[in-house]
């Protein structure tokens, strides 16, 4: 695939002209749930997300055949400040546990019929240590991005994006702080598990970062380079690329949302193709959720990342969509309706 983009002026340009879902799918959708056998608003949210589907589909009556798990990892410099209970050389002992089809990822993909690949972004050369220097240089993010973009499927029917990097929790805090501000501490959890003293190190890791980079906060895409990942950042590609194939896009955890975020803040309207697959147990992604008007499928307390909520919600999302498009209406059953 050609080059989308060459620079973050071009991403932007793609950000400020976005489609929507089918108007007409949308009204169809809507009006076939009213006359399926069930009482109206029986199936509660089910409903509202079948039809969300279908407009972003094009078809009142869809299925979902061909959904898409990507796994994007990345190595970060910021681990140098000791944020994590494990060290970096694990993202790449894990990419080599996705490709043998050992984690728990590859068996959620099977389980709801996702194609799932695994894309290493670099992992030689970690981003520079954001308390230090911008993580990405222009040039770095936007190939991150393209990576992203790249890796989408446009023949798939619904996308999960999920990440592998060791130390991206405080990554994805110093994100979300810097995109909705409020305080250090409300957005540092225990990620791999550190201790409290380690929570309040990761909570001034991020104080430090956004104090180095507090001219570039009121840019979500500079937020991006200077604070983020190259995981992160083909996370938000490939969400963006499945917005231009009208793809719809179910959100994994706290990483995953974060790298939204960037698009949510720089386009309003830029996640309306995607719903939140869980919340899970890292503390501020409920927090991050309500900021962006996300409502949850799940929450079963999940804090693994790998896409593994998102691609459990799938479950969700093909039963919406199977129960609207399966069902039979008042009139082919043979049923009165009033």
């Amino acid at each position: 695939m050609g080059a989308a983009f060459t620079c973050l002026a071009d991403f932007r340009a793609i950000l400020a002209d976005l489609p929507g879902p089918f108007a007409a799918a949308t009204a169809d959708a809507t009006a076939r749930n009213g006359q399926l056998t069930k009482p109206p608003g029986a199936l509660g949210q089910l409903e509202d997300l079948a039809i969300w589907y279908a407009g972003w589909r094009g078809d009142a009556r869809p299925s979902i055949t061909s959904p898409q798990v990507v796994i994007f990892a990345g190595n970060h410099g910021v681990t140098a400040q000791g944020v994590s209970a494990f060290p970096a050389e694990v993202t790449e002992q894990m990419v080599l546990n996705f490709q043998a089809g050992g984690a728990a990822i590859n068996q959620l993909s099977a389980c709801f019929g996702a194609k799932m690949q695994v894309v290493a972004l670099d992992l030689a050369t970690p981003t520079a240590d954001f308390t230090l220097a911008p993580a990405m240089s222009e040039d770095d993010v936007v190939a991150a991005l393209q990576a992203g973009w790249d890796a989408v499927d446009p023949s798939a029917d619904v996308l999960v994006t999920g990440e592998m990097g060791i130390g991206n929790t405080t990554v994805a805090a110093a994100i979300a702080n810097a995109v909705f501000g409020g305080e250090a501490e409300d957005w540092v959890g225990r990620g791999t598990g550190v201790d409290d003293a380690g929570l309040a190190l990761k909570a001034d890791v991020v104080r430090r970062g956004l104090a180095r980079h507090v001219a570039v906060l009121d840019d979500p895409l500079e937020v991006l380079r200077c604070l983020g990942g190259r995981e992160l950042a083909a996370m938000a590609g490939a969400i963006l690329r499945a917005r231009c194939l009208r793809i719809p896009v179910v959100l994994d955890g706290f990483i995953c949302t974060a790298a939204a975020s960037v698009l949510a803040r720089a386009e309003k309207g830029a996640l309306d193709h995607c719903v939140a697959g869980h919340v899970s147990a890292e503390s501020a992604h409920g927090r991050m959720l309500e900021k962006l008007g996300k409502a949850p499928l799940l929450s079963l307390g999940l804090r693994l990342g790998e896409g593994s909520g998102g691609a459990l919600a799938i479950g969700v999302l093909k039963g919406a969509v199977a129960c609207h498009s399966g069902m039979a209406s008042f009139a082919e059953a043979g049923v009165s309706d009033s």
